[in-house]
């Protein structure tokens, strides 16, 4: 199977987003969840849905609110009296893609029920432990955190999204595609699978076994100490930040048809998988200098290795 049958395919209904697309395979086949932040009616609830359908994978839609309570998320336990026991009742998570709609529309209590699923795989209520489906993947939604009853959504959260991507408004030409494919009912819906969840499966495991070289390794460990020792941030990249970048890079040169990561897919990959991890100082916030600002210096300032 070709990831590309996958970005073509989702292309059917989403269209003039390729490099979105591309970027949010690849973190589905690194293992990793996705933050898309923009503006309502772009279209998120749409990408997220076409990809489940592509791959064949059971679709959960939570929409997050101030009133979403954890155990809606987790599931709970509830008496059975006819069998005189504790039952688990499923919660919303239990399934394969998770659009957690509006995710910071809700209290940051309901927003960390989702910590153990993103970490581990896993949800655990009442002392029990519950497995997740494999694949699993959560793609969470904002707004733009200026917006009227939102929560900042904590570091421990953002940072266990591999990527932040953002799809922005279509072009003209692109727009008009759009209106005319639902015209003529052209939707997500009427898309068919091309690929299996055990192919799925399978090519995430191909994707571990792309080589990385250790130059390439060493490369990534000074952007991210580089990004921990800057003034004008007080929070760089974390350790975990490092090895969703080298699993995204894996996921990318395999996307390309290589079994090799060379320098720029991770200079690519890191705009993405970098900046939202970022808390800047006093420093940065007085002389008004942005996430991505700060990761272009540090990347000009770093050394790119040359392979043999």
């Amino acid at each position: 199977m070709n990831p590309d049958q996958i970005i073509n395919n989702i292309e059917k209904v989403i269209t003039g987003k390729h490099e979105v697309i591309t970027l949010l395979t690849t973190a589905l086949l690194a293992g990793g969840h996705v933050l898309l932040e923009d503006v309502p009616g772009v279209g998120k609830t749409t990408l997220a849905r076409s990809l489940a359908k592509t791959i064949d994978c059971g679709f959960t839609r939570i929409q997050f609110t101030p009133d979403t309570l954890p155990s809606d998320i987790t599931g709970l336990s509830v008496y059975n009296m006819k069998k005189s026991e504790f039952e688990f009742v499923e919660g919303a998570v239990m399934n394969h893609i998770i659009l957690a709609d509006e995710i910071n529309r809700t209290a940051p209590k309901t927003q960390a029920s989702l910590l153990e699923a993103m970490e581990e795989q896993q949800v655990t209520v009442d002392r029990v432990t519950y497995p997740l489906p494999a694949p699993f993947m959560i793609i969470a939604t904002q707004n733009p955190v200026d917006s009227l009853g939102t929560y900042q959504l904590p570091e421990a959260q953002l940072d266990r999204f591999m990527m932040k991507l953002t799809i922005g408004y279509p072009d003209s030409r692109h727009e008009k595609i759009m209106m005319k494919q639902k015209l003529n009912g052209d939707t997500e819906k009427n898309l068919e699978a091309i690929v299996s969840k055990a192919e799925l499966v399978k090519m995430q495991e191909e994707v571990k076994q792309v080589y990385v070289h250790d130059d390439l390794l060493e490369y990534v460990i000074e952007i991210m100490n580089r990004t921990r020792k800057s003034l004008r941030l007080s929070l760089g990249a974390s350790p975990r930040a490092t090895i969703m970048l080298v699993n995204a890079a894996q996921a990318y040169a395999y996307q390309n048809g290589r079994d090799f990561v060379i320098p720029e897919d991770i200079i690519f990959l890191s705009h993405y998988v970098i900046p939202h991890r970022f808390l800047l100082s006093q420093e940065g916030r007085i002389n008004k200098i942005s996430a991505s600002g700060i990761l272009n210096d540090i990347l000009k300032e770093t050394r790119v290795p040359v392979l043999e």
